[in-house]
């Protein structure tokens, strides 16, 4: 939720995480927190599942990210 991620659409995919998470019925599952900075600005936005992270993530990107991180089956 750092500025450089959050200029660069991170609000946007904060909710859609949120709406994906309900959409699949995770809420008992999986936490959900934002925190600040980490240092790779031009890597923004940057999301971390399972101590793996992935950079420059995207509205477009985002489905197939925590489909993937998260270990469901589309």
């Amino acid at each position: 939720m750092g500025s450089s991620c959050f200029s660069r659409g991170n609000s946007q995919i904060a909710s859609l995480i949120t709406e994906f998470i309900k959409e699949n019925n995770l809420e008992k599952n999986v936490k959900v927190e934002g925190c600040l900075c980490r240092g790779m600005c031009k890597k923004g936005p940057i999301m971390q599942i399972n101590n793996k992270i992935y950079n420059q993530v995207t509205p477009e990107s985002l489905e197939s990210l925590l489909t993937e991180g998260l270990g469901l089956k589309k």
